[in-house]
Parts: C-alpha cells; sequence; structure tokens
C-alpha cells in the first residue's frame, strides 16, 4: 500500500519488522529509534526493485496493474485443477495441471513462491520465476526466465472462471481471458542501512547456521 500512495514521488521506502518474516521489512522495531538515526545521518544505502505489469487481454485490467511481488493464478474452487498454458515471447512452454501458477519477481521470490519450493533470487537479478502450485505432475519444476520476456498464460479448467492476484489484490476473470506478464517500465527504490546486506538478512530469517534440534 505505501508503494501505491508514493511510487509518483519518487520517495525510497524503508521497511520495519513488525513480526512477520517479510524479507523486505530488515529494520526491527527494538532498534528503530537507532536506525532513524542512521538514516538521518545518511548512513544507508538505496536499492531499486523491480515490479511486474499484468494486462487482462479480453478482460477489465486491474484498477493498479503493477506488483512488487508476485501475479497468481489460482483455481476458485476446492476440487478441481486448472489446467495452465504458459507461453514466453509467444513461444510454448508448458501446459500445467495445478492448483495455480506464480509468476514472482526477485523481490517475491522470499515471498509466496518460496513456501511453494521456489527459488531465492537476489533483488538485483534480472529475472522471474515461474512457479506452479501443487501441480499434478512431479516433474514439474520452478523455472527461472530473464525478466525481458513477455509470458502469456491462458486458464482452462471444469469451471469457467479462475481467480488471478497481483500481491493482495485479486480478481475474477473468465476462462476466455489471456494474462500477459512482463517487467514494469519503472522500478521501486528502497532504503537499507549500511550494517544490512541481503544475504545477512537470509540469515537471519531463515536461521541460517543455527542449531534448532533443541
Amino acid at each position: 500500500q505505501s508503494f501505491l500512495n508514493t511510487r509518483n514521488y519518487h520517495i525510497p521506502l524503508v521497511g520495519v519488522n513488525s513480526g512477520r518474516l517479510g524479507f523486505l521489512a530488515d529494520i526491527s522495531q527494538e532498534f528503530l529509534i537507532d536506525a532513524m538515526t542512521d538514516i538521518i545521518d545518511g548512513k544507508y544505502i538505496t536499492m531499486e526493485r523491480s515490479l511486474l505489469e499484468v494486462k487482462l487481454l479480453g478482460a477489465p485490467d486491474f484498477e493498479f496493474n503493477y506488483g512488487l511481488n508476485e501475479m497468481t493464478v489460482l483455481k476458485t474452487d476446492s476440487s478441481s485443477m486448472i489446467n495452465i498454458h504458459a507461453s514466453i515471447n509467444g513461444v510454448f512452454l508448458n501446459s500445467i495441471w495445478a492448483d495455480g501458477m506464480i509468476i514472482a519477481t526477485p523481490t517475491g521470490s522470499t515471498a509466496y513462491s518460496l513456501s511453494v519450493g521456489g527459488p531465492i533470487l537476489s533483488p538485483d537479478s534480472e529475472n522471474f520465476v515461474i512457479n506452479a502450485i501443487a501441480p499434478h505432475n512431479l516433474t514439474v519444476r520452478p523455472i527461472v526466465v530473464p525478466d525481458t520476456c513477455i509470458l502469456d498464460l491462458q486458464v482452462e479448467g471444469r469451471g469457467t472462471q479462475y481467480l488471478t492476484s497481483l500481491d493482495s489484490r485479486s480478481v475474477i476473470v473468465d476462462h476466455t481471458t489471456t494474462i500477459r506478464v512482463k517487467k514494469a517500465d519503472f522500478k521501486l527504490k528502497t532504503l537499507h542501512l549500511h550494517n544490512q546486506t541481503f544475504y545477512q538478512t537470509l540469515r537471519n530469517k531463515l536461521m541460517w547456521g543455527m542449531d534448532k534440534r533443541n
């Protein structure tokens, strides 16, 4: 929501962890005062994050059709799977029977996509992750593609509608709709303290190197 409100002002965003895993929120509340002092003193760096742009061909678009984390296609009922036909730059990739599919940015690679077995991408990676949700065929695996490509998804199944979400915003679309995903032509600027790197955040959030047996 902060991104939606500030994107036209070119203001870098800083994340404060309020108790969730959130990889963008690398400042904890207990150190917030110290962090603000460092920011005022200029002890920070800024990074640019890629975004998704999503077009719903043959249907009304999202009111705001950009996303920082991921675009997700999901079935609307609890029983039957959907068949997702994916193409890259007009070249057919695969048809996947699954509960859904995620197209994630590097930022989104540590969000929903990670929870269903997707790879972690460095924030400055110029890639997308294509990741099926509970695929019927166990040979289906996540794939990393350049973010210069255009992805088209078409969905069919027993029902005539399915759910499409862009970060936390969702719409119901008809099965005749083609979803087109590409990299947005602008980026989001984020602020990070000098002493906080992405890999340090990974170690802390995922508790790498910690003995959790006791």
